[in-house]
Order: C-alpha cells, then sequence, then structure tokens
C-alpha cells in the first residue's frame, strides 16, 4: 500500500503511519533524497579526483595548488550535509542501540519520537542559523581567505539546505510515530 521496502527495522520509502496530509511531503522528501544522494556520490567522487590531482601536482609536478583543497571541502561539505535527511529516513545515524534491544517495543517507539522531537529541534535551530549564515555570506559578499577566494554563501548555503530537509525528514517521521501510537491506542481512526 505504501510503495515501499521494510529491511530489518529500516523503512525505504513512506511510512504508512504518516498522517495522510503530510504524505505528498513524505514522498517529495523521498523523491529528494534520492536524488541528493546520487549527487552526494558524485561530489565525493569528484572530492577524491581533486585531491589526487592536488596530490599529484605538488609532488610529481612540483606546482602550487590553492584552490583544490578548498574545491574538496566544498564537495564534502554538499555530499554530508545533503544527504543527511536520506540517511536519517533510513534511521542510519549513529545511535545507541544497547537500550533498544532491552526495552519493550512500545517503549522504543516513544524512545524514538523523543529523540526525533530533540533532534529536529536541534536541527532546526541549526538550519535557521545556517540560513542566517547564507544571508550574511550573499548579502556582504564574503568569501574565503585563500587566493582563489571562492564565496562563503556555496557552503553556507549547502549546510543551510541539508539541515532544512534533515529538520523536514524528522518531523515526518515525529508525526508517523506519533500517529502510528494513536492508531494504537485509538484505533483506526486516528
Amino acid at each position: 500500500m505504501s510503495g515501499g521496502i521494510n529491511i530489518g527495522s529500516v523503512f525505504i520509502g513512506v511510512d504508512p503511519d504518516t498522517p495522510r496530509f503530510l504524505q505528498p511531503l513524505a514522498r517529495m522528501l523521498l523523491w529528494i533524497n534520492q536524488l541528493l544522494v546520487i549527487l552526494g556520490m558524485v561530489a565525493l567522487l569528484v572530492a577524491s579526483l581533486v585531491l589526487t590531482y592536488s596530490v599529484i601536482s605538488r609532488y610529481v609536478m612540483q606546482a602550487s595548488t590553492d584552490w583544490q583543497d578548498e574545491a574538496a571541502v566544498f564537495c564534502l561539505v554538499g555530499a554530508t550535509f545533503l544527504c543527511g535527511a536520506f540517511v536519517q529516513s533510513m534511521r542510519g545515524h549513529v545511535g545507541i542501540e544497547a537500550i533498544a534491544g532491552l526495552l519493550p517495543k512500545s517503549l522504543n517507539q516513544i524512545r524514538l519520537m523523543f529523540v526525533d522531537l530533540l533532534g529536529s529541534a536541534f536541527c532546526t535551530f541549526f538550519a535557521w542559523k545556517s540560513w542566517t549564515l547564507f544571508y550574511e555570506a550573499w548579502a556582504e559578499h564574503q568569501t574565503t581567505s585563500s587566493s582563489w577566494a571562492p564565496p562563503l554563501w556555496i557552503p553556507y548555503g549547502l549546510m543551510a539546505a541539508g539541515m532544512t530537509l534533515l529538520s523536514l525528514q524528522l518531523l515526518v517521521q515525529l508525526s508517523a510515530g506519533v500517529n502510528g501510537l494513536m492508531k494504537k491506542y485509538l484505533g483506526d481512526t486516528a
């Protein structure tokens, strides 16, 4: 019914407990996350090629390099932040699972919702702060201090977009958890 795949405790797709009014957002996040993972893979490949070129040009050809490190860092920042929501959609972020194995299933669901609530509060604040940094860098034409001097709005924008997607992913998961508990305890009318 939901068009997703269950792999152990990981659900890939739209959680069937997602409230009906959030399902379009959940489907959009699923599509965006899948696209960004592909872009993240490309960014990691580009970063590795740039760093390999940097090593060869510095030590083999004795040429100076002033742009390679920043280009690789920008690619890594983009891959890290833009793929965070995908990782969260599979609950792949670092977590302590020792407690999960000891708790009954219903308490573990509450624990996951509590973690999603705290995570969404932190990520929403982080996203807001990242958007303010992005705006300042854009409005003030800030650049890095290197001789290449790329604009700082690029990494701040990648960071802000990634944290916004992660916040939305956490909020969708939290609402699915709350809706699932309501269905369980109040019946299918929730």
